[in-house]
């Protein structure tokens, strides 16, 4: 696998630019305390498109439950990716490294215990096409990691949100 996930990502956000990571954190966490008595869901998922030297794009949401939400998107160029497998693997990595370096960020604003109840991981699998074959060892890579994992339909976060940006 290919690492190189650092605490100077790079953000896009459709509502207020290009921001690093701190500022999309201190975002979510500013959105968040504008309506403490909302539920809330933190998501990442990644999604990628093509072989070779393929971008792979993350997508970090916080959905305000039934009242919308905020995205913010990093992109991650690797190189030499071969099959979907790799693939797929690759994305599941991102998404669990960008997990950990947003968490060490956002517990300067919000509680261990609401970042291990409402953190979620979108991999861009289903029960449906060429990826079934590869649930029960990507999901239990995730939740091995400790998170909870979601897989298409409900993995909107990479395979909605993410899907895109990529291409």
């Amino acid at each position: 696998m290919y690492h190189m996930i650092s605490h100077d990502l790079v953000f896009m956000s459709p509502t207020f630019g290009k921001m690093t990571l701190k500022e999309a954190c201190e975002s979510v966490f500013k959105y968040m305390s504008e309506d403490s008595k909302s539920r809330y869901s933190i998501m990442i998922g990644t999604d990628s498109e093509g072989f070779g030297e393929v971008d792979f794009v993350t997508a970090l949401m916080v959905h305000r439950i039934g009242r919308g939400g905020r995205c913010f998107i990093t992109k991650t160029k690797v190189p030499n990716i071969r099959d979907l497998r790799q693939k797929i693997y690759q994305e599941a990595t991102l998404s669990l490294e960008i997990t950990q370096v947003v968490i060490e960020q956002l517990r300067r604003y919000v509680s261990d215990q609401y970042l291990s109840r409402g953190f979620e991981i979108h991999v861009d699998i289903g029960r449906n096409g060429p990826t079934k074959d590869m649930i029960k060892e990507v999901v239990g890579m995730v939740k091995g990691s400790g998170y909870t994992v979601r897989i298409k339909p409900e993995s909107y976060c990479a395979s909605c949100v993410a899907d895109r940006y990529t291409g």
